[in-house]
């Protein structure tokens, strides 16, 4: 597909790079282009018709972190529209589901859940419990459900996919390719357009909480209504988006991005470049991002104010101070997960003659700072921005 961008002299640069099999990310911005790593992989797909827009390492096998609960949520659309489940129905929460690591909704064993809410829980906040309470639901464990996924991937035609856990959290024989996403989202998108919109959903009530949704896409690219994002320290930031743009619905797929901003930079950039080849003219990201978003509580809707600067990433979390820089940098890359953001700092500070160790994460926006402090107990999470004088506890 080198040949066919070569066609837009203004991408040029991408062309080069990826005929060369070296492409990392282009920004939409000209002052810089940078060569990614490894395990940097890309695709653009034409959703209608499958045709494949730009790839780069689209077949080299790459861990999905929590693209895998695109797979989770596709077996859980496949039994609500066969009736096997009920929206409204209650998801037990096993000792097994409630110990997964962050990202999670902290559920308690023992304790129940809509199935809606499990969808809401996996589309907004990636929520690791949520995602095995519902694999334990569909397969009777998650090990069983595992299996049923990597089946349901092979028919679908994901040939080069394994699916081991129903979250997506590490496990060293887990892996997917960027073309196996791509054919996922799509099946998602055209299989199921009835439950599809679940994932625009920006923000949902979870227990006096507002958990915003991962996807900053939503709100910063015109056009994009889902799909998902994902973090580990293994495949690095990675990330599905679908598009709208003049009946034209493009799927790109970014895996092994450095950071969340390189992997928002660079999508908006290759679906852009996207749009182009299809002849539908670019939206200049000029256009102002919504004020207001909905709040989406099960079945029921209402709407809350966001401000315009909201997604600055300019945030710092102090998660605590502690007695040992372990204890101290465990708590941090505790957050750090939670958030899918940021950078994970430790900090001595000498206090009385000794030594504490104050656990942070630096370079956050707003809501990532929300999520890195929603697995602390209240007031001793404390968000401050940078360069102001301005602190929330939780």
């Amino acid at each position: 597909m080198a040949s066919l961008a070569c066609h837009w002299r203004k991408h040029l640069l991408r062309c080069l790079l990826a005929a060369a099999g070296l492409t990392s990310w282009v920004q939409a911005t000209p002052a810089q282009a940078q060569i990614g790593s490894a395990r940097y992989s890309s695709i653009i797909v034409e959703a209608s018709g499958g045709d494949v827009l730009e790839e780069v390492n689209a077949d080299q096998p790459r861990h999905p972190a929590s693209l895998t609960k695109l797979m989770t949520l596709y077996l859980t659309f496949e039994a609500l529209r066969d009736r096997r489940i009920a929206l409204d129905q209650a998801v037990p929460v096993s000792a097994h589901a409630a110990s997964m690591e962050p990202t999670k909704l902290g559920l308690l064993p023992g304790t129940r859940l809509t199935v809606e809410q499990a969808i809401l829980g996996l589309i907004t906040k990636s929520a690791n419990d949520a995602a095995s309470a519902l694999g334990e639901l569909l397969g009777g464990s998650e090990d069983r459900f595992g299996q049923m996924m990597t089946l349901r991937a092979r028919a679908l035609g994901m040939n080069h996919t394994t699916f081991l856990n129903a979250s997506g959290l590490p496990n060293p024989d887990q892996w997917t390719t960027a073309r196996d996403l791509a054919v996922l989202s799509r099946r998602l998108i055209n299989d199921f357009p009835g439950y599809y919109r679940y994932f625009a959903t920006p923000s949902f009530a979870w227990h006096r909480q507002v958990i915003a949704n991962h996807d900053n896409m939503l709100r910063t690219y015109p056009g994009a209504d889902g799909l998902k994002t994902g973090y580990t320290e293994a495949s690095g930031h990675n990330l599905v988006t679908s598009a709208v743009r003049g009946g034209v619905r493009l799927i790109g797929v970014v895996l092994g991005a450095a950071t969340n901003p390189e992997r928002d930079i660079h999508m908006a950039s290759l679906l852009d470049h996207g749009f182009e080849q299809m002849d539908v003219p670019v939206m200049h990201k000029t256009v102002q991002m919504a004020s207001r978003v909905t709040l989406i509580s099960t079945a029921r809707a209402s709407e809350v104010t966001r401000p315009s600067h909201a997604h600055a990433a300019n945030w710092t979390v102090q998660v605590g101070t502690f007695t040992s820089e372990a204890a101290a940098r465990a708590a941090a890359n505790s957050a750090r997960r939670e958030a899918e953001a940021g950078e994970a700092r430790v900090e001595a500070v000498k206090l009385h003659g000794k030594t504490i160790w104050r656990a942070k994460v630096v370079g956050l926006t707003p809501t990532d700072a929300q999520d890195a402090c929603s697995g602390h107990r209240k007031g001793t999470c404390m968000m401050m921005k940078s360069g102001a004088r301005q602190v929330a506890s939780r």
